[in-house]
């Protein structure tokens, strides 16, 4: 029977810096097809790529002319150059410039083309890839997780259009969350179901019991982050519910001046304070439609209050350990009738219960009519 995999085996990779995850030719197909415009005349780079295994190699490789390519250039770190099933080492670093077929194979031979080696060791931010990735207009590839933030700012210090993937999480990165308020980073169309099937050697584990190929790991809260225009990202999100006569819906935190939203489906559309929303925002925002305000932790936000609060264990058991304004994050009180999990802090002098609130994006709705009642 496959094993279940999850987040953690991303937490593992990570400790041992082995983020060697394959992308799925499918998941690959399945995103780029929406971005044809884009590639016409344009040299691409593929710097976490051993193009011997490569998926994202063999999709602009096989698709050369029919996008209209001027290059494509594929380089490695060396401890990436993996054969699949072997699971040997490469002793060196590797690179390919692939600018068409010349022998009208159809299919595009390695031999043909020239894997040649790099003097270090491929690291995307050796002098020999920066150089590389001068030439190039556009960046496509699944770059290293653990160097996500690093990895994003040499892309903006180069000036460089990408289309790259990464966690959800990494729109909570300070770095990464400031690229998005200011609208230079946003999220393509994603993957299906929200989750990827990346292929690992490190790992045994199967994506499900019908998929029992060796090293399939599945990580959901996975996307793709772009600065390509897409339609994707000028389409409103059709907001149904309403504020005024359903506030006891929408409670609101204790430290902020916003309501709380727990799925993006229930945003008000006649609501014109700020709103905490969940990350998963990001994959509906529409910078016509709605402002970014913040992140609602501390040092993006200022709260307007500081309690002292006793930690509560994940049953809602007290610790005797204690914090103030509840460790820099959102807050509100406790609803025993909807609240799902157990509060995660309790006042020291009311005795109040807390709710923790993760993640929330502050913001507001710029289309907010103006003949809607309020109070």
């Amino acid at each position: 029977m496959a094993k279940k995999s999850s987040n953690s085996n991303l937490k593992k990779a990570k400790a041992a810096q082995k983020d060697e995850f394959y992308t799925q030719l499918s998941d690959i197909e399945r995103e780029l097809g929406h971005y044809k415009e884009h590639f016409k005349g344009k040299t691409v780079f593929c710097n976490c790529d051993d193009p011997r295994v490569s998926n994202f190699f063999h999709y602009f490789s096989y698709n050369f002319e029919h996008l209209g390519l001027k290059k494509l250039i594929t380089t490695c770190y060396k401890n990436q150059q993996v054969d699949l099933f072997s699971q040997n080492d490469s002793e060196k670093a590797i690179y390919l410039e692939y600018t068409g077929d010349k022998n009208k194979n159809r299919v595009p031979d390695l031999s043909e083309i020239g894997v040649k080696h790099l003097k270090g060791d491929g690291d995307f931010r050796s002098p020999e890839c920066i150089k590389l990735l001068k030439q190039a207009d556009i960046i496509v590839t699944n770059p290293p997780f653990s160097l996500f933030r690093e990895y994003v700012a040499q892309l903006f210090e180069y000036d460089k259009k990408f289309i790259i993937i990464g966690h959800q999480n990494a729109i909570t990165y300070k770095e990464i969350f400031k690229l998005i308020k200011e609208n230079k980073i946003w999220l393509g169309y994603g993957f299906k179901g929200g989750a990827a099937h990346f292929i690992n050697i490190h790992y045994e584990d199967y994506a499900s019991a019908g998929d029992h190929k060796e090293g399939m790991i599945r990580v959901s809260g996975v996307n793709w982050f772009t600065n390509l225009e897409i339609k994707k990202r000028h389409e409103d999100l059709i907001l149904y519910k309403t504020y005024y006569g359903n506030e006891g819906e929408y409670p609101k935190y204790d430290n902020y001046d916003a309501i709380n939203i727990d799925k993006t489906k229930d945003i008000p559309m006649d609501y014109k304070g700020a709103i905490g929303v969940p990350i998963t925002f990001m994959d509906k925002y529409n910078p016509e439609q709605f402002e970014i305000i913040a992140l609602g932790i501390v040092g993006s936000i200022d709260f307007i209050c500081n309690k002292k609060m006793e930690i509560l264990d994940k049953n809602g058991n007290p610790t005797e350990k204690f914090t103030f304004n509840a460790k820099g994050t959102l807050y509100r009180l406790y609803d025993p009738k909807t609240d799902k999990k157990a509060p995660a802090f309790k006042d020291f002098e009311t005795g109040n219960l807390y709710s923790s609130i993760y993640a929330r994006i502050i913001i507001k709705n710029k289309k907010v009519k103006k003949n809607f009642y309020e109070h």
